[in-house]
């Protein structure tokens, strides 16, 4: 039987568990996070833009996240299709360690589409660390399309974008 979820915007109330599902991932396998990053200045940030989403369990634990991002450095690469236009990022996508291998990335990206739908956007883009497996399996099954790659914050990514 499928867990009953719930999507929902995150508050100040959840600001500790997200960072502390944060933390859980930090060296996690295929994980390219730090222990400063992502931190508390991006769950402000993300609060601040109401571009911060939270699956959470029936028990109203938090199972997932993920943000709506305004980092320029990535909203300047050329890789972006104009005719695309206006996009938005999607980023800081995590799943609960006990929760992971059961479709919830995708689900927290299908449902991040949805809001992005909703704010008047007509396309999506993310960076995915080229030696992240997991994620760019999720990226595939979605449909996103490599449109470039990127070298930044000390990574190698491949830039994703899709239509909505």
């Amino acid at each position: 039987m499928e867990k009953k979820m719930k999507f929902t915007r995150a508050s100040e109330d959840d600001k500790n568990e997200i960072l502390d599902l944060y933390r859980s991932l930090t060296g996690t396998e295929f994980c390219a996070w730090t222990e400063n990053y992502p931190g508390e200045a991006d769950i402000e940030g993300d609060l601040s833009r109401e571009g911060l989403f939270c699956l959470k369990d029936e028990r109203e634990m938090i199972v997932g996240v993920i943000s709506i991002d305004q980092d320029e450095n990535v909203e300047k690469l050329s890789c972006w299709s104009e005719n695309l236009q206006p996009s938005a990022e999607l980023s800081r996508v995590g799943v609960s360690i006990e929760n992971q291998n059961q479709g919830i990335a995708g689900k927290l990206l299908c449902y991040g589409m949805e809001e992005l739908r909703r704010r008047g956007k007509r396309s999506v883009h993310l960076l995915a660390c080229k030696t992240n497996k997991k994620a760019l399996r999720v990226y595939e099954k979605l449909n996103f399309n490599i449109v470039g790659e990127c070298e930044m914050y000390g990574e190698e990514w491949w830039c994703f974008e899709k239509a909505l």
